[in-house]
């Protein structure tokens, strides 16, 4: 078999940030999902507070990470129960705050029902920021420990991604954070920035050295 990633060895501390910077193939995504649990490790292992993410129930470790994926789902439904995605336990104050914390209350007050607007082919169309904007908004509803952009605003344009990395300041705040990108302009709000290449770790730093090295 392929081994998608080799002799990868890192660690973030609670509360700090790690942006993961490569070509598409080069392994970033697979981290990724290593750290959700979606597939587990065929050699060496992931530790969470220092326990090993096996001993973890799934669904608990999962509530605790709020995922940005690149292609975001929107559900035939309204902005409300997109942001809250079926989860009973989220208020609807709790969803306006994730929606002013991701930038989007404007947006959905502007709308002629507000967040009962239905989204999809029933309802209003999106543009790329305001999907991603729902879907940053969804993460952190749950209030997680652990936030991760899987390529997450490699769809939008630079304006846009500028405008959502500012609000992602804020968000990311107190939070664990991994951003994963082939832009290394979405790692410029990581304090610390590893560089992947066919799955092995090729240059480490800040956003200035590697902005140098570009």
């Amino acid at each position: 078999g392929i081994t998608a990633i080799d002799d990868i060895n890192f660690s973030i501390k609670a509360g700090d940030s790690l942006a993961i910077v490569g070509t598409t193939g080069s392994g970033k995504s697979t981290i990724a999902n290593l750290i959700c649990r979606m597939f587990d490790t065929t050699k060496g292992e992931v530790l969470v507070d220092g326990r090993k993410i096996s001993d973890y129930n799934p669904e608990v470790l999962r509530r605790q990470i709020g995922y940005i994926p690149q292609d975001v789902f929107l559900f035939s439904d309204s902005i409300a129960n997109n942001i809250a995605f079926g989860s009973q336990e989220i208020s609807h104050e709790k969803v306006i705050q994730s929606a002013k914390d991701a930038d989007l209350y404007d947006n959905v007050m502007g709308f002629p029902e507000q967040f009962k607007t239905v989204l999809g082919e029933r309802g209003i169309t999106l543009s790329g920021g305001q999907k991603q904007r729902v879907s940053i908004a969804r993460a952190i509803a749950r209030d997680p420990k652990i936030l991760i952009l899987d390529d997450a605003l490699s769809a939008v344009d630079t304006k846009t991604e500028h405008l959502i990395l500012n609000s992602m300041k804020r968000i990311m705040k107190d939070r664990t954070s991994i951003i994963i990108s082939h832009r290394v302009s979405s790692a410029k709000l990581a304090n610390h920035i590893i560089m992947l290449d066919k799955g092995k770790i090729v240059e480490t730093g800040s956003h200035e050295k590697l902005i140098a090295l570009e």
